[in-house]
């Protein structure tokens, strides 16, 4: 499953040089993994009701190319590994009228429980099989 989210560069996400400054794509790539989750029909707020959090334990950038103010973007997320203790996510972010890629990341979160701090030894089954048919 690929989720596609659209994004129109603002100035508040540009650094001194004009270009998107690099930690707001790491807000764009959360927001494209909890786009994925919720289309895959989970809700962030009931699992987290339930203690259950996703955190980010590993991210990647490759900057390709320097995205600009008022550019529109297209982020393309979709799962590229499940474990049972980890997802990783990989994201593509292309420029909408030329298709030009300007960043590709991956992204790998763990399932832990909000009470404890700790990883779950193995995700939860529901959890793990809609991420699996996520992949397929």
């Amino acid at each position: 499953m690929e989720y596609i989210q659209e994004i129109r560069v603002l100035y508040s996400d540009t650094d001194s040089y004009g270009v998107v400054w690099h930690g707001s794509y790491t807000k764009w790539f959360e927001a494209a993994r909890v786009g994925l989750v919720e289309a895959l029909g989970m809700d962030l707020e009931e699992l987290e009701k339930n203690n259950i959090l996703f955190p980010v334990v590993e991210m990647n950038i490759r900057y390709k190319s320097s995205a600009k103010m008022n550019e529109r973007i297209v982020i393309k997320t979709e799962i590229t590994e499940l474990k049972p203790l980890s997802i990783t996510f990989e994201h593509k972010v292309y420029e909408k009228k030329t298709n030009t890629l300007r960043v590709i990341a991956h992204t790998t979160i763990v399932v832990i429980d909000s009470i404890t701090g700790k990883m779950f030894r193995k995700m939860p089954e529901e959890l793990y099989t809609k991420f699996a048919e996520a992949i397929k």
